[in-house]
């Protein structure tokens, strides 16, 4: 077959033709990818080749040039890049002759462009492009087709390249952009290519907008897009404009009150829900821009410098004109809403939100009335929209003014509970789970609490919808009456509180919800369960008894769901299963943290034998029953301590299978922090299973294949050990000091956050394993330091430095500074007077002062600690 008919063979109805002819595409890109790609732009440049022929070339040619997967796209490039110069330049020719040319949209020419670019540009090759394509939009010749496919390869560029790869080209690019959306065009498809054009290239034009004349220009032609008939064209232009205003805030004092205030006040108000919710997010943006600036106000403050920009208050400003429209869009609900699909009655609900957390105490007034007049409407819209106005304004405003309202209306959100409408007594549910969050105080008294507790009961066998989110309320509720409750010291247990009369039933309840047929609906039977695990971890000593039968329900129904699973014979049954357990692992993990040791060990062989049964039946089939199933022994061991021990000879093997769990990382990350809790536990006793684990952990640290998060945690694992098995750690000393030699050199791209993060995060593994080596070497004698700890003398210079090289890193994690800083002190204790040089350079000194200022706990004892040994080696103690 030649390349036509194999292309046009690619729609065919007939799946054994349409295997061949990927097939044919798949070897002809195997044995000449070169001559393949050209193939395919030929035939997309020929505009007498049907469209069906020619729109799956530009596919293939695009999916040989990118893909979703960012791995697999960087090796694309990489391909297209060693590609012979003539070649590229003859397909680069084919797909810019075909903008234009094709009848069907998007155009697929425009596609293949931009893919060319993004592999091209960032090597500064193909440098004529950008001026080519403004000539495109520009030219007074160019047809409507052109200039539209034109603007849509550039608006891909934009979309897809790394903005400092196109900034030097910003105002060539904004040319033909600003051309294609000037009113004066006579082609709504050509203003919308060159409006989605310009909303992708708004994070590289910063130059542009700090310019005034410039920003005048941009700021106009996109106000005179808001106004355009054609909706598809009015929303992108709005859609530049929530982007306008995240962008650059700073900037937008000169256009809010005579154009943008108009333009999207009366877009909320629009018909189009489409046109509505741009509208609504541009003030919902405006509020997320204003709390920002209202906390860099306040560490600006706090610093006694000025802040670099500051809140023009625009969101209170027009509270007086948003809340009405706000208001009344949220009585256009429906009452089968999808959950997924988002609406202006959704987006209004989040927009009150963000208002009463960016206006506090302003938005409260204009809010209460509606509420009153609306709360007890004959028209069930009128009632949910009170109660979601209502419920949307409980975070923002201060307690003192909230709370008479809630008390106030407490009474009728309970009853509302029993609304004829599903819709008014499933936000009703959310609303009372908002207040038992928010203002607690409000419902844990005597005054309302049976009452609510008897209408929270009553609500959990209702449609899912409301059952999930009167779960969340009782979860809710149950925190709020343990923080309530009366206690002689702070974080002892309680010895009754609020819930403890109706505890019991509640449970039962939630555990009869799980069971209901429908509970995979809505999320409801993970809400029960949740709200089982927040009725047990917020507990008195009087729910106790409770407790105990509890963990025996949760082990009971582990046992059944296990048989069931075995029994299962589809894929989605096996899913359910699988997600029940992980569920029951959960609660079961929420239960043995109640336990007291006695008890537990009472159970314990039980809970053993089921999550062994669990490890036996889910493996190689759902590492999301065995990452949670190792869980549940992390608390089983964190309860009953140096007692697993005679569990480890049968539970070894499952763990070292979770440790060899490289393609479900998730896996093996539960397993490594096993190893960690096991030897805290063990201690000495863990010695017999060392070398097992070892071996395992400095194998995954040494593979390539094993996800990237993996290995902090395993240099976290090695201080466990060692701090465990003291100085019998001594004959893995050398191994494991190289492997962190060479891990604490790594340095990472500073411009992507996800690896700054996991540089820190590789950082405080290789202090926490230097901080465990140094103190499981050194002994636990405070007067006698064992001569072991010499054994790592050597290796101090270069701790110091790695030390030092965080310090002067300003991406450094506060997590960094704590664990830092527990290494200096152990050091100084380990090594005494002969660690003053090097701890007193200005470095060190101002991470251990950044530690001492630090507003996390932990961190500011390390370093105060850290620091007075240092004083106390000065002064020859």
């Amino acid at each position: 077959m030649d390349l036509v008919t194999v292309l046009e063979a690619t729609i065919s109805i007939n799946q054994a033709e349409l295997q061949r002819a990927q097939e044919a595409l798949e070897k002809a890109a195997a044995d000449n990818i070169s001559q393949f790609l050209y193939g395919l732009a030929e035939v997309l440049a020929d505009a007498g080749k049907s469209q069906v022929a020619r729109m799956a070339a530009g596919l293939q040619l695009k999916n040989a040039l990118t893909s979703k997967d960012p791995t697999i796209r960087v090796n694309l490039q990489q391909r297209w890049l060693t590609i012979d110069n003539q070649v590229k330049d003859g397909i680069k020719r084919f797909v810019l002759q075909t903008l234009g040319t094709e009848t069907s949209r998007p155009s697929s020419a425009a596609q293949c462009v931009a893919c060319i670019a993004c592999a091209e540009i960032p090597h500064d090759q193909w440098p004529d492009l950008i001026g080519f394509l403004v000539q495109n939009v520009t030219s007074p010749s160019s047809t409507e087709a052109l200039k539209e496919s034109t603007l849509e390869a550039i608006g891909y560029m934009c979309q897809d390249m790394e903005p400092e790869h196109l900034t030097h080209k910003s105002n060539e690019i904004l040319t033909a952009i600003v051309q294609g959306m000037r009113k004066e065009e006579p082609s709504n498809a050509v203003r919308l290519a060159a409006t989605n054009a310009l909303l992708n290239s708004l994070e590289f034009t910063k130059a542009n907008f700090d310019k005034e004349a410039e920003r005048h220009f941009i700021m106009q032609v996109v106000c005179e897009g808001t106004q355009c008939p054609d909706s598809h064209v009015k929303v992108a232009a709005l859609q530049c404009l929530v982007k306008i205003m995240s962008l650059y805030y700073h900037h937008m004092e000169a256009y809010m009150a005579p154009a943008l205030f108009a333009i999207t006040v009366e877009a909320m108000k629009n018909e189009d829900d489409d046109v509505a919710l741009q509208g609504i997010e541009f003030w919902s943006t405006v509020c997320d821009e204003e709390m920002d600036l209202a906390i860099e106000q306040s560490e600006a403050s706090e610093q006694g410098r000025p802040p670099e920009h500051s809140s023009r208050f625009y969101g209170k400003g027009a509270l007086s004109y948003l809340v009405p429209i706000l208001t009344q869009t949220l009585k256009k609900q429906e009452e089968s809403d999808d959950d997924d699909e988002w609406n202006p009655c959704k987006a209004a609900g989040v927009c009150l939100m963000l208002l009463a957390t960016c206006c506090e105490d302003d938005v409260v007034p204009f809010i209460i009335p509606f509420v009153t007049e609306n709360i007890k409407h004959a028209d069930w819209h009128a009632r949910e929209a009170a109660v979601m106005a209502f419920g949307s304004i409980l975070e923002g405003p201060e307690p003192s003014i909230l709370k008479p309202l809630v008390v106030q209306a407490m009474p009728v959100l309970i009853e509302m509970l029993k609304d004829e409408s599903v819709v008014v007594r499933d936000t009703t549910a959310w609303t009372i789970g908002r207040v038992c969050e928010l203002l607690p105080e409000s419902v844990v008294n005597d005054t309302y609490l049976q009452q609510l507790i008897e209408g929270l009961k009553a609500g959990l066998v209702a449609e899912p919808r409301v059952a999930a989110n009167v779960c969340w309320a009782i979860s809710s509720l149950a925190e709020a009456a343990y923080d309530a409750a009366e206690v002689t010291e702070e974080g002892e247990e309680p010895a009754t509180y609020f819930l403890s009369g109706s505890f019991e039933d509640l449970v039962t309840k939630l555990f009869e919800t799980s069971d209901r047929e429908d509970a995979h609906h809505c999320n409801l039977r993970s809400a029960a369960y949740e709200a089982v695990m927040e009725l047990v971890k917020n507990s008195a000593k009087d729910c106790y008894q409770t407790v105990q039968k509890t963990i025996l329900a949760v082990l009971e129904r582990m046992q059944s769901v296990i048989q069931l699973e075995s029994q299962s014979q589809t894929t989605t049954e096996r899913m359910q299963y699988s997600d029940l357990q992980s569920l029951l692992c959960a609660t079961l993990q929420s239960v043995l943290r109640k336990m007291e040791l006695m008890d537990a060990l009472q159970i314990s062989d039980t809970i053993m034998t089921v999550l062994l049964q669990m490890f036996n039946t889910s493996n190689g089939r759902s590492g999301g029953v065995q990452e949670d199933a190792l869980m549940a022994v992390g608390t089983l061991i964190e309860v009953i301590g140096n007692e697993f021990l005679k569990y480890m000879d049968t539970f070894r093997q499952f763990l070292v299978l979770g440790l060899k769990n490289y393609a479900e990382y998730q896996v093996c990350l539960a397993a490594i922090g096993l190893v960690g809790d096991l030897s805290r536990a063990l201690g000495t006793h863990f010695l017999p299973y060392t070398d097992e684990f070892m071996y395992s952990l400095l194998e995954n640290l040494g593979n390539n294949v094993v996800h990237r998060s993996v290995k902090p945690q395993i240099l976290s694992a090695f201080g466990d050990i060692a701090l465990a098995i003291g100085p019998e750690f001594k004959k893995y000393l050398e191994i494991v000091m190289t492997a962190l030699q060479q891990a604490t050199q790594a340095e990472v791209e500073k411009s992507d956050y996800d690896m700054i993060d996991y540089l820190n995060e590789l950082r405080e593994g290789c202090l926490e394993a230097y901080t465990g080596i140094v103190q499981g070497l050194k002994g636990d004698n405070e007067k006698v330091v064992n001569p072991d700890v010499q054994l790592i003398e050597p290796h101090v210079l270069h701790m110091i430095s790695f030390i030092e090289r965080i310090a002067q890193d300003e991406d450094h994690s506060d997590s960094n500074t704590s664990a830092a800083s527990g290494l200096i002190g152990d050091l100084c204790t380990s090594f005494g007077a002969s660690m003053l040089p090097y701890l007193e350079k200005a470095t060190i000194q101002e991470l251990l002062q950044e530690g001492r200022r630090s507003k996390t706990t932990k961190t500011k004892t390390l370093a105060t600690w850290a620091s007075k040994e240092i004083r106390r080696l000065k002064s020859g103690q």
